[in-house]
């Protein structure tokens, strides 16, 4: 099964880095206000560069003056279940997935919205029962 990071990143503001192992890359968004077992907490995630596969493990500090500068800890890490084709997902904005995880577990979608960032914001969200 395909692998799942979430490492909290203090940075010059502090965010959640969610990673989704997708064709031999981690395919990364950053949510500022971190990932939610709430099916009601629809939660911003601005998607950034692929990250490889070994950056999944890394927790420390990038020094001054790198990209993403400050402390990387690994919050909650596990496998997942694709609920769909995770490559046309990606292309077409829509990811549903079953995270299992230490903290994050249950069926989770990626939506991207229309609107701002040349579409590189996203809604990450818990689905509900009825969702699914």
């Amino acid at each position: 099964m395909p692998k799942f990071v979430v490492q909290e990143h203090h940075a010059t503001r502090l965010h959640w880095d969610f990673r989704l192992e997708v064709d031999g890359v981690l395919k990364s968004w950053a949510v500022p206000k971190g990932p939610s077992m709430d099916p009601g907490d629809k939660r911003l995630a601005v998607q950034v560069p692929d990250h490889s596969l070994e950056y999944g493990d890394f927790e420390g500090t990038i020094p001054e003056g790198q990209y993403g500068a400050g402390e990387v800890l690994i919050w909650d890490r596990g496998s997942y279940e694709p609920l769909c084709d995770m490559s046309s997902g990606l292309e077409q904005g829509h990811l549903t997935f079953v995270l299992q995880g230490e903290k994050l577990e249950g069926a989770f979608a990626l939506l991207r919205l229309k609107r701002g960032k040349g579409g590189k914001e996203w809604l990450l969200f818990k689905m509900s029962e009825r969702e699914r």
